[in-house]
Order: C-alpha cells, then structure tokens, then sequence
C-alpha cells in the first residue's frame, strides 16, 4: 500500500512536468527544427492548481512560478519555482507532502544549469542541490536531429519547455525521463483541440495524450493532458489514471505578481529588458499585476486543519481543511478564492461517511461572496449546488435559474469563517451580518464575550470567546461558541456546538508559529 501511495505521489509530480523531462526528447510528426517561444517565461506569471484524488476532492495544490530574470551563478538566466503540498486527510493520513522547487533556465533554450529541492514527505526532510552541463551544440533547446530536443530537464524546467514547443496537431513527442534513478519512456500526441471550462473561465484548449511507462517497474501510466491553445500553452486541466485512483490537477487561478525588488537568489543583478515579443494574453486570464491587502489577517497560502470530536470518542470522528488558495480573476471578478474540505475518519465512518466541500469566491477587498459551490456527499446522499451572488442588486441565483432575494452584503458559510477575523472582537462589542442559510438569508450576530486562555492540545493560548446567534425565535438553539486568537492573525482555535449528537468540538491541529 505505501508503495502505491509513493507512487500516486510520484504521478502527481509527473502529471505536470514528467512526461516533459527530456534526457533526450524527439518529435517524429514535425519539421526538423522545432521554435522555442519566450511566452511561458513571462516574469511575474503565476499559476496555481487544485489536485483531486480518487474520492478527495481538494487533495492536493500546486503553484507554478516564474519569479524573475537577472544573473544567477554567474550567468543569465530565468528563476522558475513550484511548489507542491497535499492537505486535508490526504496529509494527515495517506501521504503528507510539502515540497518547494527552485529551477534556473537560460532564457534562450529553457534548460536548467542549477536546481533546488527541498523535500518535505512525512518524516523525511531533504534538500537537494544540481547543476546541469548542457551540451555544447544545444541551441535553443533542439538540435539538427530531426528536431531532437537536446540537453536534460528537471521538473520544473521540463513544464515550461514543453510549453514553449509548437504542440501543433497530430505532432507526436517521445522522450525519456530519468528521475530517482528510474526511467521513465514517455510518449506524447497532440490529438486536437476543443473547448473547456475552468474557474479562471472559457478556454480554447489542445488536446494531448500522454503514456508514462516505468521501465524498471514495468507499470505504465495513461494521462491527459489540456492545454491553452496561445503561446502562452497554460496546463489547464490534466487527467491520470493511477492503481491508486483516478487523479486531475485543474487550473484554480492564473495571474501576473509583481516582482519582488530585490532577488534573494545568488549574485543577483538589474532584469534585463523583456523579451521583443509579448505573449498573447487569454482574454479570461487575469492580466494586471497582483496585490494583496495588507491589512487583512490571514494571506494566500494559509492552511488551517481542524480535528472534530463527539463525546466518548477519544479519536477524532472527522476533519476539516480551511485553505485560502489563490487571488485572481473568477466568473469575470477580481476575487479569492476559499474553499473547505471536511471528511469523517475512521473513527466514525463505521456509522456514517461524509465528505463535503465548499468553494467561496469572494470580493477581495469587502469579501463578499459572488460565487459559492457546494457538495455534499453524505452516506448515499449528494447535494450539488451553485449560486451566483450579484451584491450590487441583492440576488443569488441557482443553476437552474431560481432567484433568491438577499439583502446587500450577504456572506456564505465559508467567506463568513474569514471575514469575522477581521471584525473588532473586543470584549462586549456586537457585530452583526446576513449569511445565506439553506437558500433563505438570517441575521447572524457575532459577539465578543471576553478574554480567556484556551488549551488546544500541548499550548496554552490567548484567546477571545465569541457567541455566534441568530435572529430567529430559539437564536442561541445550538450554542455556538468560537475561540479566536487574541492577536493579528485572528487564528480561529475552537468551535463548539450543541447538535443531536451532543456536543461536538473542532480543534485548530497545528497552530502556525508565524502568518503563512
């Protein structure tokens, strides 16, 4: 079982940048000479994917970074990082992955001459370090051999160098990997062009299939792969077939970052000019640069983890991942993206399975939702439902075209959960907002009743109680009582509740030592 969950992890990892690794890569279906393009390399773009796997639905995030241009060890060159990091029960019970990669191209051929990993896999943690001599006679990446691609790629440079090959129709790639000490025979064949949705929006997509086969383990592996019909070639959705489960890496959030002023990276110096030809933008993709309010107590990235427990069960009966995950352009809006993932544990799934999720897509800056999904999947019962939340005239409207009449300023179960943090939650102040309840809108009022420590697991943290009612006849019916951290972060430590199956409690499991 831990074999084939290494290897799941390893798919994961291949799905968006293996079968792109070329110790040596040839194209048999096109002219001799294959054009680098410089349009996935554009500074500043940054690409973030949501990973499901088998019957998780949120299992997984990667991001995709060109961080910047100037000189490194030496020479010029392009700073690519990616990282990736499994969550919910996926890490806490199944494979934890936590890993940063950091790749330096030359920006006229897209191969690397240094790379940095640094690996966090359960209990192992590593870092490792590589330098590249490429051929001599590579230039641009594809030598006079019938369009060979030369030269060796990791990871990282392997997503971008595929990107920047023509990927015309009925071109068919071969090539072979070589990771951990394997090789890896890849196969890829651009098959056509269709049209796919995504969050970011409407794409005109190519269409590729790509066969994975591990020559040592003699198992193969089947993907597809879809990717922006432009010169910019963005990964939007890749689908794998592992022993495992069935694995898709979808396109979450596409945006242009502002650099950073000053390059943490070796022997760092002023960014050359762009290159002369710009990259053809999607028109659905977000194009301004990225910007993030300063004030607000919680950033992209952060992950919080929630233990559930019920009386008499020692065990935690379920557990809940909060994730802000990207900042971007969603259905037309500038907006964040939240999303929480809860699934029962063992501990309980003897009586009753649940796994649900929901996505928020909120204003950044008043957090007001304009999106919400919900799904449901609780024993053999699934609830799907999709609302669009217009602000500006106080409607939400279902799939099925079903208005609903909210007042201005409605909030979510889940954009509810980040905007109270940044509420003023002194001690006897009341706040009070709408939130959509099964479809009809209620009065919720947050108040802050006083300062206490609160024990969550080994640490002993400040914190204030809060009361959570409603404006309905029987308001304090479930007694809701939250534990928020008495600091700038406003980290939301406990929540307890009284339901039909008594009293339950969620626990913060990992208290974050700093902001993430």
């Amino acid at each position: 079982m831990t074999q084939r969950l290494k290897l799941t992890a390893a798919c994961l990892l291949l799905i968006l940048g293996a079968f792109a690794l070329p110790s040596s890569a040839q194209q048999t279906n096109e002219p001799p000479l294959q054009p680098f393009s410089p349009a996935p390399y554009r500074v500043g773009e940054r690409l973030t994917y949501n990973v499901s796997f088998s019957n998780f639905i949120s299992a997984a995030h990667v991001e995709l970074l060109v961080a910047s241009r100037g000189r490194f060890y030496g020479r010029e060159g392009i700073q690519l990082r990616g990282h990736v990091e499994t969550s919910g029960v996926v890490s806490a019970a199944l494979l934890a992955i936590n890993n940063d990669y950091t790749t330096y191209v030359d920006p006229a051929t897209g191969l690397p001459f240094h790379s940095e990993q640094k690996i966090r896999e359960a209990s192992r943690i590593a870092e490792a370090f590589a330098d590249f001599n490429q051929p001599a006679e590579t230039v641009a990446g594809t030598s006079k051999r019938h369009g060979e691609v030369t030269g060796t790629c990791d990871y990282l440079a392997a997503i971008y160098r595929l990107r920047a090959l023509p990927l015309s129709n009925g071109a068919t790639y071969s090539m072979v990997v070589r990771n951990e000490n394997r090789n890896y025979q890849i196969e890829t064949r651009v098959t056509g062009r269709e049209m796919i949705k995504s969050n970011v929006g409407s794409f005109n997509a190519i269409v590729s299939q790509v066969r994975i086969k591990d020559e040592s383990a003699g198992d193969s592996y089947a993907l597809k792969a879809y990717f922006s019909d432009d010169q910019r070639h963005m990964p939007l959705l890749i689908i794998a077939r592992a022993r495992a489960g069935e694995i898709q890496i979808e396109l979450a959030g596409a945006a242009f970052v502002a650099p950073p002023s000053a390059s943490p990276t070796p022997t760092p110096a002023p960014t050359p000019a762009a290159p002369s030809q710009s990259p053809v933008a999607v028109p659905s993709a977000p194009t301004t640069e990225e910007t993030e309010p300063e004030d607000l107590p919680f950033k992209v990235g952060e992950q919080l983890n929630y233990q559930i427990f019920l009386p008499n069960i020692p065990a935690p009966v379920a557990m809940a991942t909060f994730q802000v995950r990207a900042r971007s352009k969603y259905f037309d809006h500038q907006g964040l993206w939240f999303t929480v993932n809860a699934q029962t544990t063992n501990a309980l799934q003897k009586l009753f399975v649940a796994s649900d999720s929901i996505s928020s897509y909120v204003d950044a800056k008043s957090l007001l939702p304009f999106r919400t999904e919900l799904t449901l999947n609780e024993g053999r019962h699934r609830f799907v439902s999709k609302l669009t939340i217009n602000q500006d005239y106080g409607t939400a409207t279902t799939e099925n075209g079903e208005r609903i009449e909210i007042p201005i300023g409605t909030h979510d179960y889940l954009s509810f959960f980040y905007v109270v943090r940044t509420f003023n939650l002194s001690p006897l102040k009341r706040n009070a907002i709408s939130i959509l309840v099964n479809n009809k809108p209620k009065t919720l009022f947050i108040s802050a009743l006083k300062r206490e420590n609160v024990q969550i697991g080994s640490q002993t943290i400040p914190a204030i109680q809060i009361s959570l009612t409603t404006d309905d006849v029987q308001g304090d019916k479930f007694q809701i009582r939250g534990w928020i951290s008495d600091d700038r972060r406003r980290l939301p430590l406990r929540l307890t509740a009284v339901t039909e199956l008594g009293p339950v409690r969620a626990d913060l499991a990992i208290i974050p030592v700093t902001s993430q």
